[in-house]
């Protein structure tokens, strides 16, 4: 598996209270949550790289706001604009 590189300032993760492990886990499963947000994977893609399940992947999209069924917030949109 190939490996990125993030730079950050030292005192980011202490400022979120984080531990710098505990804050790269974080920017990895922010960064998978935004690409399966946009439709770019799929959610057993990214829970695969995230080493859990499916569903554990699906539970971790409430805290960033995502919604698990992107097509109802379409339908929603659709029904708005209507």
């Amino acid at each position: 598996m190939n490996q990125i590189t993030v730079s950050y300032p030292e005192t980011l993760a202490f400022s979120l209270k984080m531990q710098n492990t505990e804050f790269e886990r974080e920017i990895k499963t922010a960064s998978l949550v935004k690409f399966y947000e946009m439709g770019k994977i799929s959610s057993g893609f990214a829970a695969k790289i995230l080493g859990i399940s499916r569903i554990d992947f699906l539970d971790h999209l409430a805290a960033y706001n995502v919604s698990a069924f992107p097509v109802e917030e379409e339908l929603e949109k659709d029904f708005e604009n209507a």
